[in-house]
């Protein structure tokens, strides 16, 4: 058997790194770019806000292009659309600018996730997508580990500027541009894919119904509505630690930029580890002969189940224990995400993942607006971190219970052919 779906993941996953690479340098050098362009906790939740609401926006528009266009040129689009943004970061001298330059990336990089979902549907068999979409969401974490301690060495080491960094993320979405476009096609019309290969990845039962969904039928399907609102709840919590865990480190617990060099990669290889292992489980579970909702909800069961012992590092005394705890919500956070974005391509035909990540990224980029933006920004200037960490503990659990009710037995929609 040929292995170019392992290739095929691996694009998506280096994606992905470069995705989160572009949107976390800004958090990584928050210290350096407030002093630069005089920016308080206020602004810094703005921004944040400014990005989240194009994030959302983008959402809706980029699923329905991957869709329409397909992942090799949906993708691309996405991909070239938010590495200028991110070079032209490095031109900002003002809030305002860099406000602008921060919705621009946020538009562009919506379109990741619709097409990695995407691509891991066409490219993978429902037994092992959870365990693919662990593997390259796991990007998301790499990006987190690598990202402070490469951005500290260039700063002190290289004596560059914050600007360059932006430029270096930006430039390597050019080059994972050029590499995607040469080699990237479906596997019935791939040359390496050979007659093994393409059995294993359409070992499936086949599909019905191969066409695109509206918007409007996409809201029909209470599934659809299962997913958005779990990542309303959710994504927020994620953004929240992507944002505001430097600045709380530097903040609240007196961490300098050495410090946070260590720090921020144990968090995020603990979402690693979380990430991967959560959507093993569940495809293991289905190869031992659970039905695919059991395994998907108990995976997802248990990975909420960490969150409120987590949310406990807001009272905990050492830095150390509260790091620990820290990295257990996003460990926790993560193995339940490669299980949520899963359950639309168990549910959804391939044609319409794309609308119905799209519409659930929407939800959960405008819970990211509301709750880790201004409102953070808001609340962490007033009363401090705790009541936001402490908050974020319980809504994993509703949010499990909500794809429980609204998504069932997770089995394939049934499609009305428009008449």
């Amino acid at each position: 058997m040929s292995r170019v779906r392992w290739w095929v993941l691996g694009m998506v996953f280096v994606a992905t790194t470069v995705n989160y690479l572009d949107r976390i340098v800004f958090a990584v050098l928050i210290p350096v770019i407030r002093q630069d362009l005089q920016l308080d906790d206020q602004t810094y939740g703005n921004l944040n806000s400014a990005f989240q609401f194009a994030y959302t926006i983008g959402f809706l528009f980029m699923g329905k292009l991957v869709d329409k266009f397909g992942t090799r040129v949906g993708y691309s689009l996405s991909i070239a659309w938010w590495s200028v943004a991110a070079v032209l970061h490095g031109t900002a001298t003002s809030a305002m600018s860099l406000g602008f330059w921060r919705a621009m990336l946020g538009l562009g990089e919506a379109g990741n996730f619709p097409a990695a979902i995407k691509a891991v549907a066409e490219w993978f068999p429902k037994r092992d997508r959870a365990f693919a979409t662990g593997i390259f969401n796991a990007g998301t974490n790499v990006a987190a580990m690598a990202g402070p301690p490469l951005f500290v060495w260039m700063l002190q080491s290289l004596g560059l500027s914050w600007r360059t960094c932006f430029w270096v993320t930006g430039g390597a979405g050019f080059l994972w541009l050029a590499v995607w476009w040469v080699t990237q096609r479906l596997p019935e019309s791939h040359p390496g894919v050979n007659a093994e290969e393409f059995a294993y990845i359409r070992s499936d039962a086949p599909e019905k119904q191969e066409r695109a969904l509206t918007w409007r039928e996409c809201l029909r399907h209470k599934e659809t509505w299962g997913f958005a609102l779990a990542k309303f709840l959710t994504d927020p919590v994620w953004w929240f630690y992507l944002y505001w865990l430097p600045p709380y480190l530097y903040d609240a617990r007196q961490f300098d930029l050495k410090a946070i060099a260590w720090a921020l990669p144990a968090v995020y290889l603990m979402a690693d580890v979380g990430s991967v292992l959560g959507g093993w489980i569940s495809g293991y579970w289905i190869r031992r002969g659970w039905d695919t909702a059991k395994s998907r909800k108990m995976a997802m069961a248990a990975c909420a189940a960490l969150m409120p012992i987590a949310s406990m590092a807001a009272l905990a005394q050492s830095p150390v224990l509260a790091v620990a705890l820290i990295s257990l919500a996003t460990a926790g956070h993560q193995g339940l995400s490669a299980n949520l974005y899963t359950t639309v391509s168990d549910v959804f035909p391939k044609r319409a993942i794309g609308s119905a990540i799209g519409i659930g990224g929407a939800a959960g980029g405008l819970g990211g607006t509301l709750f880790s933006g201004a409102v953070a920004g808001w609340v962490v200037t007033h009363f401090g971190y705790a009541p936001l960490i402490l908050s974020m503990g319980w809504v994993h659990l509703i949010a499990v219970f909500a794809v429980h009710k609204l998504m069932g037995s997770l089995r394939p929609i049934q499609l009305q052919e428009p008449s």
